[in-house]
């Protein structure tokens, strides 16, 4: 299709071509290195869960024990694989064994690599086919009690309370919401670790948990079937736990996760190297099940400037499509993350971020972009809020975004009650029906305003990625050009759960899913 922002596609080529192969020079370091969460995602997949007798989750006492013994860098398969071999018992028995302190799993003798994986290896495709059964209950879903239309209406509940959550997730899924995020608790991505069971008490949201998937996915469906339209539940796999939220994720079919390859370093000070690990095995999973990813470049314009450093969003996109086409990611399953943050004082700034939503939607024509609404600039003045979530959903259903976050008019006062989500989905529903056709009706002034904008955005973003290219990514992060923060290579948290693999490391899942086991 001819871009209508008169785009250069050498441009664009250059721009992912240089994206390319920063991603793929980071998966030479990603490819010899493990961490405790991705050797925890291991065992989350074939089917360990619960806590101990001090309500340490049961992934945490088998990994914790086996770094504690050196044995982390030959990797958990093999060492679970080895004490079926030598026991008998199923993966969950020696978690439980292992907690009560009667099995110590680096005393057991050794079998061989291959006799350890071949011993797991029936477990492994058992997970795999129960998570492709649940991918194949969402297609079913959508085949007959069908969704709604694109720009999907995606809102938030983020009470602390799950059964609270699920009360007014599924009054949202009444008034018409497609997607329901359940925004976690404050500070969850610091733990190394991930709570049990229900939960009732959270600040600024509720915890990401395996029960808590569960519950919300089964009230979903509930309200799904009774209004005729299947709702997509979002959660977060990032943090410190990201591949061990996504291994939730897929097993309780979440449609929707915010994983993003540089989010956690950027704004949660966790180390490059370890999220950069984790990211991949936790993109792995996504792509294995046909989850959407968001990524996190909205947050880049929290703490930067949106007209300033508009390129540095673009840039992360393209690093972020690679990281994702790494882990076999379909071009469809990447909710690229961009948003409408720009200074509300800027003369012709709706003219900017029409063009930047634009562009996004032009280079990444066939993603599922997630657009995030205002919420840099909002104030208590709600009349005014509620304007510019109108200019927000206008440049939604204009550009042709997919995942459109809706802004809430009380974004600067608190979190959302029942009838502030109920306006904001009707401002969406009157915008998007108003004007659904509004973006194959305009052409757009040749070298106007809106397409210099864009030409000049991609131009800069083509630049910095060449950039990053020479100097290295991890170095791109320590000076600080994303989002204005810097972080250094060695620094944040996490770091000590990190470890080169040793020759004999086996992970059969990222081998069956990336090897066409579907």
């Amino acid at each position: 299709m001819k871009s209508k922002l008169n785009l250069d596609p050498k441009v664009i080529d250059s721009a992912r071509s240089s994206a390319a192969r920063i991603a793929e020079s980071m998966q030479t370091f990603i490819d010899r290195h493990t961490t405790v969460s991705t050797e925890r995602t291991v065992l989350r997949l074939l089917g360990v869960d619960g806590v101990d007798d001090v309500d340490t989750p049961l992934p945490n006492v088998v990994v914790d024990a086996i770094e504690d013994g050196g044995g982390l860098p030959r990797g958990v398969a093999y060492w679970i694989g080895n004490a079926m071999v030598q026991t008998g018992f199923n993966p969950q028995t020696i978690a439980e064994k292992m907690a009560a302190g009667e099995l110590d799993l680096m005393k057991l003798p050794m079998a061989s690599p291959a006799e350890a994986e071949a011993k797991i290896l029936p477990l492994v495709k058992d997970a795999l086919d129960k998570i492709m059964a649940q991918t194949e209950k969402r297609n079913n879903y959508l085949a007959t009690i069908g969704e709604g239309k694109k720009p999907y209406l995606y809102v938030i509940v983020a009470t602390g309370n799950i059964y609270e959550d699920i009360i007014q997730a599924q009054a949202a899924g009444r008034q018409g919401a497609d997607i329901i995020a359940v925004i976690r608790t404050t500070a969850q991505s610091l733990l190394d670790y991930v709570p049990y069971g229900p939960t009732t008490e959270g600040f600024g949201g509720t915890y990401a948990t395996q029960e808590n998937f569960r519950l919300m996915r089964k009230a979903l469906d509930e309200v799904g079937e009774e209004v005729g339209r299947y709702i997509r539940l979002c959660n977060y796999s990032s943090g410190l736990c990201m591949p061990e939220i996504a291994a939730m994720g897929a097993i309780e079919r979440l449609d929707v996760m915010l994983n993003d390859a540089l989010y956690g370093i950027l704004f949660r000070d966790i180390n490059m190297q370890r999220t950069l690990v984790d990211q991949y095995f936790s993109r792995i999973i996504i792509g294995y099940c046909g989850i959407i990813f968001n990524s996190g470049e909205d947050n880049y314009l929290t703490t930067d400037d949106a007209y300033e450093a508009a390129h540095t969003v673009l840039a992360s996109q393209f690093i972020n499509e690679q990281f994702a086409v790494i882990a076999n990611i379909k071009e469809e399953q990447m909710g690229l993350g961009h948003a409408f943050e720009m200074e509300p004082d800027i003369e012709n700034g709706f003219l900017y971020e029409l063009a930047q939503a634009i562009m996004a939607k032009e280079i990444f024509p066939k993603a599922p972009l997630k657009y995030m609404p205002p919420t840099k600039y909002m104030t208590g003045n709600i009349f005014k809020g509620h304007i510019q979530d109108a200019l927000f959903n206008m440049i939604a259903v204009w550009s042709g975004q997919s995942l459109q976050l809706l802004g809430m008019l009380t974004e600067a006062i608190h979190t959302p009650h029942l009838q502030d989500r109920m306006l904001s989905i009707e401002n969406a529903k009157y915008i998007f029906n108003n004007a659904r056709a509004i973006g194959d009706e305009v052409e757009y002034k040749h070298d106007g305003i809106i397409q210099k904008r864009a030409q000049f955005v991609l131009a800069e973003a083509d630049k910095l990625l060449r950039e990053i290219e020479k100097e290295g990514l991890f170095s791109t992060i320590e000076k600080g050009k994303f989002g204005g923060v810097k972080r250094p290579r060695d620094g944040g948290k996490g770091l000590a759960g990190v470890c080169v693999k040793d020759d004999t490391y086996f992970n059969p899942f990222i081998t069956l899913m990336l090897g066409g086991a579907k």
